[in-house]
């Protein structure tokens, strides 16, 4: 692939402006300046940096992101500044989105891509890949409200029970909350926070740790992103 091709493709602008960046002397590969936009690259493990930023080539982005409570998953926010604000220019030229959403007070693990085929299996209900959920919830969680939220409890607008695939009470947090941990495999609307007070609960705070086979890196703090070497071992076996 030419090299202006591959900065156009990695979303560093339209193809001219990519092409100006190499000529003049911003790009680099293996440290040396290359100032040929039509100079023929390899792909298969390629990095290069323009202005000095390292960046790998990726024909598709699947990345991770530890989200930060305070922002919306969405490009056009209405209350809170937006998670795409995070993200680097590239990738917001990319036109990533996010593998569903969180809550503006909900924190942790977030997936954003540009393929629209991955978007589709990880969010579709036919697969159930499970998300994991650490709760923070106002009073202490009883064996009874553990009880019901795996038996399956009934939200005011869905007369289909819905279930929590696993429940595990964690006790008292550091922050003073009850903690219960729930493991999902549907997506409903603000689902987490239903089904705790449909057993009589409160959330007052909530943090998504797992997607599918992905656990949220223990060392990406909030905030951060990075990209996913592996993106099968996301899904589930269906």
């Amino acid at each position: 692939m030419k090299l202006a091709q591959v900065l156009f493709s990695q979303g560093f602008g339209a193809r001219r402006e990519c092409e100006g960046l190499i000529v003049s002397g911003h790009v680099t590969l293996g440290g040396q300046v290359v100032d040929d936009p039509f100079m023929e690259v390899e792909t298969q493990g390629l990095v290069f940096a323009v202005r000095g930023e390292q960046w790998p080539y990726h024909a598709k982005a699947v990345i991770v992101m530890n989200k930060p409570a305070g922002y919306e998953c969405s490009q056009k926010p209405r209350h809170h500044e937006s998670v795409y604000s995070l993200l680097p220019a590239p990738l917001r030229r990319r036109d990533v989105q996010t593998v569903g959403r969180l809550d503006e007070d909900t924190t942790g693990l977030l997936l954003f891509t540009d393929d629209g085929a991955l978007i589709h299996r990880w969010t579709s209900p036919k697969r159930h890949l499970p998300k994991v959920y650490e709760v923070g919830c106002k009073h202490p969680v009883s064996d009874g409200q553990a009880g019901q939220l795996a038996a399956g409890v009934t939200l005011l607008d869905d007369p289909v029970p819905v279930r929590a695939a696993a429940v595990e009470v964690t006790g008292e947090r550091p922050d003073g909350l009850h903690g219960l941990r729930l493991v999902l495999t549907e997506g409903k609307y603000h689902q987490v926070k239903r089904m705790v007070a449909a057993v009589g609960n409160r959330v007052e705070a909530l943090h998504r740790s797992a997607f599918g086979g992905l656990t949220l890196p223990a060392d990406l703090a909030p905030g951060q992103w990075r990209w996913i070497a592996d993106p099968a071992a996301i899904a589930a076996p269906s």
